[in-house]
């Protein structure tokens, strides 16, 4: 389907449209902008190390509730409950 569109004779008639319209002092820069971008795409995208790599977080283990710890907080909740 698109094997067509970009022969020679296309190539020619873009690189004459764009000789128009940025005029023949402006290319070499477009050029060297345009190169540069694409290089940085690929550096980009061939990193072996992702650049927003969140550091593992420390192990937290949480202390375990002694009995006596929750037995109180049962009877101050509902203690709290028989007030109101």
């Amino acid at each position: 389907m698109f094997f067509r569109v970009l022969q020679p004779e296309h190539l020619i008639v873009i690189l004459g449209i764009a000789l128009l319209v940025f005029g023949p002092s402006k290319l070499p820069q477009l050029g060297k902008s345009l190169g540069k971008a694409i290089r940085e795409l690929k550096n980009s995208m061939n990193d072996d190390e992702p650049a927003a790599a969140p550091a593992p977080a420390a192990a937290v283990r949480p202390e375990p509730i002694q009995q006596a710890q929750a037995a109180e907080t049962v009877q101050a909740a509902s203690a709290q409950t028989v007030k109101e």
